[in-house]
């Protein structure tokens, strides 16, 4: 889900996510999670509550999808990577380009 801000109301978040936003929780078909829901609909709250990643790009936000189950990532920093440069074969640190968009490309000759 894309969105330009992230104080959305209950049903943006549903339209956008397919999660039902009821007072026992988020729902999605057999499964419900519990919200606090006290202070009202909060995005950020209920994305990590459901295991969504946010991840912010100038004035553009992505959330989702839910990880529940622990498979999927939750977060969009990298683990740190140390690889020789091709040209000089000096190691570089991937945390050495952030701030910056980073395209890893890799090849396994199966």
């Amino acid at each position: 889900m894309i969105v330009n801000r992230l104080d959305l109301d209950a049903q943006p978040f549903e339209l956008g996510t397919g999660w039902k936003i009821k007072p026992e929780g988020a729902c999605k078909g057999d499964v419900c999670v519990p919200l606090d829901q006290s202070a009202g609909f909060d995005t950020v709250a209920t994305a990590e509550r459901l295991g969504m990643a946010i991840v912010a790009d100038a004035d553009v936000w992505s959330i989702g999808p839910e990880s529940l189950g622990g498979r999927s990532l939750t977060t969009a920093e990298a683990p740190e990577l140390s690889l020789p440069d091709v040209i000089t074969g000096e190691q570089v640190n991937l945390s050495s380009f952030r701030g910056r968009k980073v395209v890893i490309a890799s090849w396994a000759p199966y």
